[in-house]
C-alpha cells in the first residue's frame, strides 16, 4: 500500500521531547514571574529616594526587573529548545534502535529468508516482547512452509504415479491393438479410482486445514457407532472383531469432518491388524472437560519413533500393511488435520502387546 511521505518517528519523538522541555521551561518562568516579580514593590529601596549633590538615587522598579528578566528568559528558552532537540534526537535514536533490527528482519522475511531471527538482547520490555513474538512467528512460518513444501512434493509424487501408470497402459494398448481391452479397462479403472481417492483426500485435508466448515453440537458416540456399522462388513471380511463402548460424548464441530475422522481411524485399525483374529476397540467419553475418542487395534509391535511418523502425509509403515486396502497414505494426516481444526489433539501410542492406540481429544460441548 502506497502512503504519502511523512515525518519519521524519531523526528516526531524529538520534537515531542523538545516541546515538552520548552513547555516545562515556560511553566517554570511563569512560576518565577507569578510568585516573585509580581510582589516586588516599586521602588525597592526606602522612600524617599536617597539624594546627594546633583544625584538622586532610588531602588530598581518592577519595569526595570522586567526589562532585565525578559532577555534572560528568552535566552533560557532558546537553550532549552536546543538542548531538547539534541537530547531528544539522541534519546529517540537509542530507544528506537531495536526497531531497526525488527525492520531488517521483516525485510529479510519478505525476501523469503525465514531462517533469520532477531534475538534482541536485554531485559524484557515492549520492544523485546515484540521481537520475541516476531521470532516465534518466523519459526512457525518456517516450519509451516517446510511442511507445505514437503507435502507438495509428496502429493506430486503420489499423483504422478497413477498418471504414469495410465500413460504406460495407453502406450502399450496403442502398440498392441490386439491386446485384451477388458483387462486394460479394468486396470485403468483401478488406477483412476486410486487417483480419485487421492484427490478427494487432498481436498478434504485442505478443507480441514482452512477450517471452512460450520460448527454445531456433535455426539462422538453416535459417530463412532455409525462408522463401526458402516465398516463392520469390511471388518468381518478381514477377520477383525470390533468392540465398541460409546458413552455420550458431546463436542462442537463439523459432523461430516468428525465422521470422516472416526471412519479413518476405524478403517486404519482394521487394515493394520493381525492377519487373523484381530480386534479393534472403539471407546468414547468425556474426561477432564475433553471429549475423548480412542481407537485401539491389535497388530505388529511398533516403536514410539515409528508411531510418531505415521501422522505425516504419505507415510506408510511396510510392516503394518497386510492388505490391499492400505489407502493413499493420508488417513492419519487427515485425522490430525481435522482434530487440529477443531482445537483438539491427536496422540499415537504403541500398545505393549502390539498394535496402536490412537486418542483424539476435543473440547467438550459447553455445559456438558
Amino acid at each position: 500500500m502506497e502512503r504519502a511521505l511523512g515525518l519519521s518517528v524519531r523526528l516526531k519523538l524529538t520534537l515531542s521531547y523538545a516541546g515538552f522541555v520548552v513547555l516545562v521551561g515556560v511553566l517554570l518562568l511563569a512560576v518565577v514571574w507569578l510568585f516573585l516579580l509580581r510582589y516586588v514593590p516599586d521602588p525597592v529601596l526606602p522612600d524617599p529616594p536617597v539624594r546627594g549633590p546633583g544625584l538622586t538615587l532610588r531602588g530598581p522598579s518592577r519595569s526595570d526587573l522586567q526589562d532585565a528578566f525578559a532577555p534572560k528568559a528568552a535566552g533560557m528558552l532558546a537553550c532549552l529548545l536546543v538542548f531538547g532537540v539534541l537530547g531528544g534526537w539522541l534519546l529517540a535514536g537509542r530507544m528506537l534502535a531495536p526497531l531497526s533490527r525488527i525492520r531488517d528482519a521483516t525485510a529479510m522475511a519478505a525476501d523469503g529468508s525465514l531462517s533469520h531471527r532477531i534475538r534482541l538482547p536485554g531485559r524484557r520490555d515492549e520492544f523485546r516482547e515484540l521481537a520475541d513474538a516476531f521470532d516465534l512467528m518466523l519459526a512457525q512460518l518456517e516450519a509451516h512452509v517446510a511442511e507445505q513444501r514437503r507435502f507438495a512434493a509428496n502429493a506430486s509424487h503420489e499423483l504422478r504415479t497413477p498418471l504414469a501408470i495410465t500413460q504406460t497402459l495407453l502406450d502399450v494398448a496403442r502398440k498392441d491393438p490386439n491386446r485384451n481391452s477388458g483387462e486394460l479397462v479394468d486396470r485403468l479403472h483401478a488406477v483412476n479410482t486410486r487417483a480419485i481417492d487421492l484427490t478427494e483426500a487432498l481436498l478434504l485435508l485442505s478443507r480441514a486445514d482452512q477450517r471452512s466448515f460450520t460448527r454445531a453440537q456433535v455426539d462422538l458416540s453416535l459417530l463412532a457407532e455409525e462408522a463401526t456399522e458402516m465398516l463392520l462388513p469390511f471388518a468381518e471380511m478381514q477377520g477383525v472383531t470390533i468392540e465398541t463402548a460409546a458413552d455420550t460424548t458431546p463436542t462442537i464441530g463439523s459432523q461430516t469432518l468428525l465422521l470422516q475422522l472416526t471412519t479413518n481411524l476405524v478403517h486404519n485399525a482394521i487394515v493394520h491388524n493381525l492377519p487373523e483374529q484381530g480386534t479393534v476397540w472403539v471407546t468414547t467419553g468425556v474426561h477432564s472437560e475433553s471429549a475423548v475418542l480412542t481407537v485401539e487395534n491389535t497388530g505388529q509391535k511398533l516403536t514410539p519413533q515409528l508411531a510418531s511418523t505415521l501422522v505425516e502425509p504419505f507415510q506408510r509403515s511396510n510392516e503394518r500393511i497386510r492388505t490391499d486396502h492400505a489407502g493413499v497414505g493420508l488417513g492419519l494426516a487427515i485425522v490430525k488435520s481435522i482434530a487440529r481444526a477443531h482445537d483438539g489433539t491427536l496422540t499415537l501410542t504403541p500398545r505393549a502387546d502390539g498394535g496402536l492406540c490412537v486418542t483424539v481429544r476435543l473440547p467438550a460441548a459447553p455445559g456438558k
